[in-house]
């Protein structure tokens, strides 16, 4: 099974990530990887750090010359802020006078549930590992599942559609977003000019208030085949597994698939993707020797829309695969709300850490990666292979048996 762990916290000496499960074999690009936590790094209304330190991956096993070996992939990301706190956040006792309590608990935050679950006297150790900060390690990890899932053709890419009340107001076309997620300056990362100023000017009010704003990213699954993920058990459906992995990621509040809001007050006639056939189907041959693939299409089978986000039953119908998710604003106001003191359980002020106005381009980043990890774990699921070779053998097998289907 692909399975992808971290460790670390936001003011700590580093991020550490590890990834089992993949085969050996794939090409592991480090200009790749390191721009994927760039873009994580990226947006307007994005806060201080960010120009402190640019994130790198140092991978430390399970890549040798170039490709995986078929060992755990460990990874480390630095914190190069980590001067500034190593006599605040040491690992022995160090010096209690140096200790930088949070003695107001934000709400919004996990900072009061955590502190009261581990008997902790102030929020310090909650945050520092319930910080978005950790989201850089899952980036880095779904890069490794981006690069296995590339080499059968299948891309991973993300847009924001709404910040606070401004909105897209439309469907994006892959290759929009493919287009938007290679960019090299990202303020908003919307396909649409004029949204992307209408969603700045959100950002800015939130900034000149002091205040925070949310918005909706979606993440698109491109190319990938009919058939992956099942419904034989509920904890292996793929539509379940998705929301998991995306509501799993700080401040996610909601995630839809496909059109699951809107499609919960229409009429079925409205919203279920008629089936069509086609006799015609086109496909190209492979430039490296992998298997032979279509284009967006495996079968002649066809949909007129894609209202189910790709999904059927928990199983990929070909279709793309869209996953959106809801992100809250930040929980950590320039402009404080009322909280209490640990010390005196008096009211207070919540406390404040350094933090962003805006993080939902970063957000979308950071629900790749988990998307990338779970359809990689999926596909590994399926088609096996300790190699990409052999893993090749068995997807192009079930391609052409489809593909007669």
């Amino acid at each position: 099974m692909l399975r992808f762990t971290t460790a670390g916290e936001s003011h700590g000496e580093a991020l550490v990530a590890q990834v089992s499960g993949l085969p050996a074999g794939i090409p592991v690009d480090q200009a790749f990887l390191d721009r994927e936590l760039w873009r994580r790094q990226q947006g307007y209304g994005r806060g201080g750090r960010m120009r402190i330190e640019r994130d790198t991956a140092y991978i430390l096993s399970g890549v040798r010359h170039g490709k995986t070996i078929g060992s755990p992939v460990a990874m480390t990301l630095a914190n190069n802020d980590w001067k500034n706190w190593e006599e605040i956040l040491p690992v022995e006792s160090g010096d209690p006078e140096k200790h930088k309590a949070v003695k107001s608990p934000r709400p919004g935050h996990a900072d009061l549930a955590g502190s009261l679950k581990f008997d902790f006297p102030d929020a310090r150790y909650v945050l520092e590992r319930a910080s978005a900060r950790e989201s850089a390690a899952r980036v880095a990890c779904g890069a490794l599942a981006k690069m296995l899932l590339k080499q059968f053709a299948v891309e991973v890419g993300s847009h924001v559609i709404r910040v606070g009340a401004a909105e897209l107001g439309r469907d994006a076309a892959w290759p929009e977003i493919a287009a938007a997620n290679g960019r090299s300056e990202i303020f908003l990362n919307c396909v649409d000019p004029d949204a992307e100023a209408r969603m700045k000017a959100e950002v800015d009010t939130a900034l000149r208030t002091g205040d925070t704003i949310g918005g909706v990213f979606e993440v698109v699954v491109h190319g990938l085949p009919p058939g992956v993920g099942t419904h034989v058990n509920w904890d292996e459906r793929m539509d379940g597994l998705l929301a998991q992995a995306v509501m799993s990621l700080q401040a996610v509040k909601a995630v839809e698939l496909g059109r699951g809001v809107t499609a919960a007050s229409a009429l079925g006639s409205t919203v279920h993707d008629a089936i069509g056939y086609s006799r015609e189907i086109d496909s190209e041959e492979p430039e490296d020797g992998g298997p032979k693939l279509t284009e967006a299409k495996f079968t002649k089978f066809t949909r007129e829309s894609n209202n189910a986000g790709g999904i059927e039953g928990g199983i990929s119908n070909g279709e793309d695969i869209v996953v959106r998710g809801y992100l809250k604003p930040i929980s950590t106001l320039r402009r404080p709300l009322a909280s209490v003191s640990f010390e005196t359980r008096e009211p207070v002020k919540a406390a404040y850490e350094r933090s962003d106005v805006c993080v939902v381009p970063a957000a979308g980043v950071a629900a790749e990666a988990m998307v990338a990890l779970t359809i990689a774990r999926l596909m590994v699921d399926k088609f096996g292979g300790d190699s990409l070779r052999e893993m090749h053998r068995n997807f192009a097998g079930y391609a052409e048996q489809i593909r007669q289907f």
